[in-house]
Formats: C-alpha cells, structure tokens, sequence
C-alpha cells in the first residue's frame, strides 16, 4: 500500500474540504467511494494499529450516522469483539468515520487540516 487511498462519501462537505486540501497539498492519492467500496478488513485492522488507545475501535465507526443510530451501535458496541465490529464496518460504508485515509505509514479518520499537515508531510 504505497500511495494514499481516501475513502470519501461524495454528499460529505467534510470530504470534501479534505480532498480539496490534498489537491492543495499536492498529496498524491486514490480516492474511493465509501459507500460502495468501504475499506476491507485488513485495512480496518491496519488503521487500528495507527488509531491505537484504548477507544481506537469506536474511532472508526461514523457515530453521528443514520446507520449507526438506527441499529443501535452506541449501545451494542462494547459487548462486540473487534472481529465483529471490522466485519460489521466492512460490510457497510455508511458506518466508517469519513473521510478514511490510509497509506503506507499514515492513517487518519475524520478531517482536521492540523492533523492531516502533519501526517502527511
């Protein structure tokens, strides 16, 4: 995994400040829809090892989404085991933190253009 892959959702205005700023930036990148290709397990995993604490998990998942409330995750996450909650994030776009950036040494959920500067630099 070389180059940067970002996973967006093309209605996310936070996307979109993201990958604006990496246009900016001049930040070689793939970008991929999150909704019909959201990231697989082993890049879930590889974002953990970079997300790392004790939270890292809930990180990953898009806490103010509709799917998320709907199903009842806030309340369901605790008792899952981290192959149930990869499994579940895989399966389903709409429950990744986005926008989801993942490269070779970098992995960043969510868009704070500090954090991202430097990561990224």
């Amino acid at each position: 995994m070389s180059a940067l892959t970002v996973y967006t959702y093309a209605n996310c205005d936070t996307c979109r400040r993201a990958v604006k700023w990496l246009r900016a930036e001049g930040v070689a990148f793939v970008e991929k829809p999150i909704r019909e290709t959201p990231p697989t397990v082993p890049e879930l995993r590889a974002m953990l090892a970079h997300l790392g604490g004790a939270d890292a998990l809930r990180k990953l998942f898009n806490t103010s989404g509709r799917d998320y409330r709907e199903m009842k995750l806030g309340e369901k996450l605790p008792a899952l085991t981290e192959a149930q909650a990869l499994a579940l994030l895989a399966a389903n776009g709409n429950l990744v933190k986005r926008p989801f950036a993942l490269g070779k040494n970098v992995g960043l959920v969510g868009f704070e253009e500090k954090t991202w500067s430097a990561a990224l630099r």
